[in-house]
């Protein structure tokens, strides 16, 4: 065979290291971002941050769903042009700084001995302490030693309260329980259930039942013997609750020989009832946003500017650049490759931000009237339409959307939520999925509750606003609002 050469031309999209970083930082949400930040300029000398950005925070907002936060505790800070707004945003000043209690928490107000040291001393730093937290296996344990029972029952009694999950349930049968023990202590089922009324005896009542019914069955039976309607409720809870759950009120008439006002009476005593008594010792976090952009109405107008405390401010050590630029030679390689990543970051970190500026402009741009109505008024919306205004790919303007929040005057929601499917009308033009939700939101907020709005009445009410949805579309969306059907929302 004979050895010959070919030239051949041929073109390939190669990803750069710093397209690679773009593409990553793109993606990554505002907190994500300012962790990655963080790592970089602890392994990149050649990076600092800029004069004063240390000494602002992030913008925080507690975040109460999945694509947007309450409107209630929203804190921003101003935007970069420093206009006056017609509609200001709540919580734009720090109100605890106005507060006269603030120096009780450690404001500026307070003095060095209302944290119990001296003035002035420099021996003395305060250091945060932590909350104590009791869970509800100390509250338990706490109860039992107050008992005076041997140490084997003790020795069960706390395997017991180890089996319970965070609502307060005993979840795992008592046989498997009786496995988990070793051989040589012959634990005998009978003491395992002796062990679980000691339990069940603890506060707070309800703690250890099985099921929803026997916790509620021993709440119950800590009431006072005249509490009205006691043996009614003991009577629906004991194998009739599936009946209060659907709302079967003819049945449990019919059960409990009595009348509306009867049912009414059992019903309102058994939700007095707390179902899961354990709950109030779990420890709960509250998640938290930064948004990445605030929209507010300026002489009339609707601008999106970006949450400068949100961005973080970074520059090139001048020290360290400065000895590179004298020094050419071999041995700073190392230096100077750094010297390359960090201006790659500042640059692909600034382009995030333009980028993330420019896609929610154009949001804003085609809906307005959200702003200005509210959910209602959203307009169908898909990534194309935004690709093709901006001139770039559906897959950046996805990257963009998502995780990425914007601040407005109805609450804080992820780029994200802006776009939706549509539905026709029968004008021949399109209303938006959310919108559509909006209004069956609507529709049975104002219902009569003792004869609820089925979704085929819902269907026909939104065909008389030109809307044209099926009875499955109504279906889909009610239980996307986590509305419960007609038979659920029925009351006497």
């Amino acid at each position: 065979m004979k050895q010959t050469l070919q030239l051949k031309l041929s073109q390939h999209l190669t990803l750069t290291p710093q397209l690679q970083q773009s593409i990553r930082l793109l993606q990554l949400s505002t907190i994500e971002l300012n962790a990655e930040v963080e790592r970089m300029l602890q392994e990149n000398p050649l990076l600092e941050r800029a004069e004063g950005d240390e000494e602002r925070a992030p913008v925080e907002v507690p975040l109460a769903g999945p694509g947007r936060a309450g409107e209630d505790g929203a804190a921003v800070s101003r935007s970069s042009d420093g206009a006056d707004d017609d509609q200001p945003i709540r919580g734009s000043r720090d109100e605890s700084r106005d507060d006269p209690d603030y120096a009780d928490y450690g404001g500026n107000g307070g003095s060095d001995a209302d944290w119990g040291g001296a003035s002035g001393s420099d021996d003395d730093e305060f250091l945060p302490q932590q909350v104590a937290s009791n869970t509800l296996r100390d509250h338990l344990l706490g109860q039992l030693a107050l008992l005076n029972l041997p140490l084997r029952d003790r020795q069960i009694v706390t395997a017991l309260i180890d089996a319970l999950d965070d609502d307060g349930y005993l979840a795992t049968p008592l046989e498997e329980i009786v496995e988990l023990f070793p051989e040589e202590l012959a634990i005998e089922p009978d003491e395992l259930s002796i062990a679980l009324k000691y339990v069940q005896s603890f506060e707070p009542a309800g703690v250890g039942g099985r099921d929803c019914a026997e916790c509620l069955m021993l709440q119950l039976k800590t009431l006072p013997p005249d509490t009205p309607r006691l043996a009614d409720a003991m009577k629906v809870v004991d194998g009739n609750l599936a009946l209060l759950a659907n709302r079967d009120f003819t049945k449990l008439k019919r059960l409990l020989h009595t009348d509306d006002a009867g049912v009414r009476e059992v019903r309102d005593l058994i939700r007095s009832l707390n179902p899961k008594p354990g709950a109030a010792f779990s420890r709960t976090e509250a998640n938290y946003v930064v948004p990445d952009v605030i929209v507010r109405k300026v002489k009339g107008q609707w601008v999106a500017t970006l949450n400068e405390a949100a961005m973080p401010k970074l520059r090139l050590n001048r020290i360290y650049a400065d000895i590179l630029t004298r020094n050419r030679d071999s041995s700073n390689q190392q230096l100077a490759a750094q010297l390359q990543e960090a201006k790659w970051l500042i640059r692909n970190v600034q382009q995030r931000f333009d980028t993330i500026l420019r896609v929610a402009r154009a949001i804003v741009e085609r809906q307005r009237r959200f702003f200005e109505h509210g959910e209602v008024a959203m307009r169908p919306m898909v990534l194309r339409e935004i690709a093709d205004m901006l001139s770039l790919h559906e897959s950046t303007i996805s990257r963009v959307t998502t995780q990425k929040f914007m601040l407005t005057p109805r609450g804080t929601f992820e780029l994200k939520y802006f776009f939706g499917s549509h539905v026709a009308t029968d004008t021949g033009g399109a209303a938006s999925a959310t919108a559509i939700r909006a209004l069956i939101k609507q529709l049975i907020a104002a219902e009569n509750a003792r004869s609820p709005l089925t979704d085929s009445r819902i269907a026909e009410l939104l065909g008389e606003q030109g809307i044209l949805v099926a009875r499955r579309t109504i279906a889909k969306y009610r239980e996307a609002l986590q509305i419960p059907p007609v038979n659920m929302r029925k009351v006497l």
